[in-house]
């Protein structure tokens, strides 16, 4: 059986659906939840999503996904733009890593187009919702490291 895809989420996703809904949208991190962990079975991952608003305990489960993850997806929310701390995290876990944004960060304010994490990340899906965390979990699918072939 595939290591699960740890799916994890930063600061102020858990008010997705209420916040700022004509940026994040109308779906709450609960309806993201459902189609992650509907995609990644289709595809034969088990999938552990989590979220919290803590840049240490983000560190912490990027550090135990080294050893019990087949990958990562992870939205840092505003530690995206902050957080060297998540970055070294990421860069030492060494299993892929793909960044994902609901909104298209590069139209927003100019602090946004700034990401630590990327440079630890295969990918950035940005700008498609809560499409973008599918499509995440199709490209760690698609990995060798994600356990399947290219």
């Amino acid at each position: 059986m595939a290591k699960p895809i740890y799916v994890l989420n930063g600061p102020n996703l858990n008010l997705l659906g209420s916040r700022e809904p004509e940026v994040y949208g109308r779906e709450t991190l609960d309806d993201v939840r459902t189609r992650c962990e509907r995609r990644a079975a289709e595809l034969g991952f088990p999938l552990d999503f989590r979220q919290s608003n803590h840049e240490g305990e983000l560190v912490a489960w990027i550090q135990e996904a080294r050893m019990a993850a087949s990958g990562i997806i992870i939205n840092a929310g505003a530690f995206t733009h902050t957080s060297i701390a998540m970055l070294d995290a990421l860069l030492a876990c060494q299993i892929p890593c793909v960044e994902v944004h609901l909104s298209n960060i590069f139209t927003r304010e100019p602090f946004r187009h700034q990401s630590y994490i990327s440079k630890a990340a295969k990918g950035v899906i940005c700008g498609f919702g809560a499409l973008g965390y599918e499509l995440a979990i199709e490209a760690l699918a698609a990995t060798d490291a994600a356990g399947t072939a290219s």
